[in-house]
Formats: C-alpha cells, sequence, structure tokens
C-alpha cells in the first residue's frame, strides 16, 4: 500500500499546517520529526523503542545501505522493513548529501558523480537511475530523487548550472521511476537565490512528484538565511503535497520552519549529540561532561517521562559519557528523541489554537534565555 498525505488545518496566522500520513492503515500526524537509522537502525536504540517514543516515518541512508550490506542482501531480505523490523513508514535519501560532503566539483558531471567509498577508497559512481534503482530495492515507502546540494555562499552562476543539473537528474529518475508501492519526492535547491528556488520549484511541480523536499539548507548558513531559503521555496509548492525540510533538527528550526509552512523534518542531530554527552532541554542544551552534574543526583529534566529521566540521574549518565560506556548515549539518545517529539507535539497543539508564535516566543526566551528572536547559536 502506498504512502498518502492529507492536509486536515491552517493555521490562521502562520503557514503552519496540520496532516495525516497515511500507512498501512494507520495514520501518523504531521508536523513530525524523523529519527534518522543511517544503516538501517536509529543508533543505540530498537525499532520498538523509537515507535514508543512516538516516531512516524523513520529515514535511512541510501548511499550507506549501497556500501553495505548492499541493496541486494536488503531486497533478499524482503526490504528495508523486514530486515530492520521496522512497519512504520521508512524514507530514504537520495545520496545526493554524500555527493556534497565526498565529491570534488570536478567529479560532478552531466551523467553523475564519482567519488570514493569512504570504508575502502574504491571508485563509485552514482547516477540519478541507479540512486532510484538502489532505492526500490531497499524497498523504502518514500524515495527521493537524486540532486546536487551546494554548500553555502556559492556564486549564482555556479548554482544555476547546479539547479539545471538537478532538474534534469530529477526528470531522468522520474522516468525510470516505478511507482510500486513507493511514492517519489523532488528536492528544491537554489541556495539564497529566490528566482532559482522559485524556478526549480516550478519546473518540479510541473514534472508532477508525489511530494516536495527542501535541500540546500543548513549547509553553513546563519539560521535567517535558512528561514528565507525556506521561505523562498514553500511558497511555489502545491498546498495538498507534503514538504520536507532536509537534514534540519535544532530545536527552534523546527518550531521557525513548521510556521514557514514545513510538514516533516529529519535530523542526527539527537543521536549524534547523545554520544557526545549533550542534552537537550527546554532551558537549553546541557553538556553532562561538565564537572557541576558530578553529584546532580536529578534527572536531565525536571518533568519528562522518559525512560532515562524516570530511572536514571545526570551524575550517574555522566559517568557512564565519562567512562565510554554506550549506555551512556543510549540514555541521552532516548532522551533527546523524545525531546523533540515532545517539542513537535507541542507544536502541533499551538496550530489548532493558532498560538505557535507566542510558543516560539516563550521558547527562546526559556531556550535562549533572551527576549528577542536573535537566537543564533
Amino acid at each position: 500500500m502506498k504512502l498518502e498525505f492529507k492536509k486536515v488545518f491552517d493555521d490562521t496566522k502562520t503557514n503552519a499546517r496540520l496532516g495525516k500520513v497515511i500507512f498501512n492503515g494507520k495514520e501518523y500526524d504531521t508536523p513530525m520529526f524523523m529519527p534518522v537509522g543511517t544503516a538501517a537502525t536509529v543508533k543505540t536504540l530498537s525499532p520498538e523503542e523509537v515507535k514508543e517514543l512516538g516516531a512516524g516515518i523513520i529515514l535511512s541512508n541510501t548511499y550507506h545501505l549501497w556500501l553495505r550490506p548492499g541493496e541486494d542482501i536488503v531486497e533478499k531480505a524482503g526490504g528495508l522493513h523486514k530486515f530492520m523490523n521496522y512497519d512504520g513508514p521508512i524514507l530514504t535519501d537520495s545520496g545526493g548529501f554524500q555527493v556534497f560532503s565526498l565529491a570534488k566539483p570536478k567529479d560532478i558531471t552531466e551523467e553523475g558523480v564519482k567519488f570514493k567509498n569512504h570504508l575502502n577508497g574504491d571508485s563509485l559512481f552514482l547516477t540519478p537511475e541507479l540512486s532510484i534503482e538502489i532505492q526500490r530495492k531497499l524497498g523504502s515507502d518514500i524515495v527521493m530523487s537524486f540532486d546536487e546540494c551546494v554548500g553555502y555562499p556559492c556564486e549564482e552562476k555556479y548554482m544555476k548550472d547546479s539547479v539545471e543539473r538537478t532538474l534534469r537528474w530529477a526528470k531522468r529518475g522520474k522516468d525510470v521511476f516505478k511507482g510500486d508501492n513507493q511514492v517519489l519526492f523532488g528536492i528544491v535547491q537554489g541556495g539564497y537565490y529566490e528566482n532559482l528556488r522559485k524556478h526549480c520549484a516550478e519546473e518540479l511541480v510541473k514534472m508532477d512528484f508525489d511530494g516536495y523536499a527542501i535541500g540546500g539548507t543548513s549547509v553553513g548558513e546563519p539560521k535567517n538565511i535558512m528561514y528565507e531559503m525556506v521561505s523562498m521555496s514553500t511558497k511555489y509548492l502545491p498546498d495538498d503535497k507534503i514538504r520536507y525540510l532536509m537534514g534540519v533538527g535544532d530545536p527552534i528550526d523546527l518550531i521557525e520552519n513548521v510556521m514557514r509552512g514545513i510538514d516533516i523534518f529529519d535530523c542526527v542531530s539527537p543521536t549524534r549529540l547523545a554520544r557526545h554527552g549533550h542534552a537537550y532541554t527546554m532551558h537549553g542544551k546541557i553538556n553532562l561532561k561538565n564537572n557541576k552534574y558530578k553529584e546532580d543526583f536529578t534527572p536531565i529534566e525536571d518533568g519528562c517521562n522518559c525512560y532515562a529521566c524516570k530511572n536514571y540521574t545526570k551524575s550517574y549518565i555522566k559517568h557512564l559519557i565519562n567512562a565510554d560506556e554506550s549506555f551512556g548515549a543510549r540514555l541521552l539518545s532516548i532522551h533527546n528523541l523524545s525531546f523533540l517529539m515532545r517539542l513537535i507535539n507541542d507544536i502541533r497543539e499551538n496550530i489548532k489554537t493558532s498560538t505557535l508564535e507566542e510558543y516560539r516566543d516563550e521558547f527562546i526566551k526559556n531556550y535562549y534565555h533572551k527576549d528577542v528572536v536573535g537566537h543564533d547559536e
């Protein structure tokens, strides 16, 4: 059964919206944060725990699964759902971000991208058609078009050429996409150039994708620039299809970008921060490696009902992190994902009452300890 999206409510004061993702007879609310399971696992958590935290869609990484265990192994296992024992919706990225992080500009050609396997140094060549075929074999529910993600800042001439190539790649991928129980998203690029964002979005809409992602943000730009990039993109996208902001997960960014019409987000930050001893709280991020937590026998955050906060103290978790015990990263991962699930639920509740702006202002005051919106970290 194909995944479907239904918009159900518009905020009267912002561009925020509520929706439903319908999959296998179940409904999942949007806005939504998607935990990242890069190698077919959300680091340190079981699929059952991820579901218990309230996750709907989770993301897996096409590039990493292509390298190991290989898309053919996953296909023989019955696809990602059976392979990793997750019965909710799964989105796979296209490998486009690896183009940004691993390839050199000279290795990006019209045909595809050449780059090195980060595990053994072998030469790899990824094309739009191969990206779609790998994702078909992985059996994800949401397939992403292959695109070029460009860093910030970028000269307009290069960005224009990149956008045109991304559009040609999107068309090539769509031409070979089978659509059997999968949906395909196009990706809006264009950097900090509204004319290019507009052009890219409008051309993708003409191709009639099942949903649309906004790429090329959180690549070195300040937050206010990111928010403008998102606004430049969403206003040219259809009202009745999912809008996905790729690779963005800082708590304030969820609030701000929901107010700009985004439905779903993903980011590795909750589990990555956990592995480095950091925890989200409503009063800002804390670093449990700090000595002040050595004798702090209180939970990570008062009022949090996650497994970590109900059972363990900052002192104990600090000890685990300092001793390089994996249980520490596991507890902080549970807490950080739980925090974002609670935050996104609060966002949904405030959309219903058209109080999201007030909620945003109160969040900034508590999280950043200031009253103004200039909240760059």
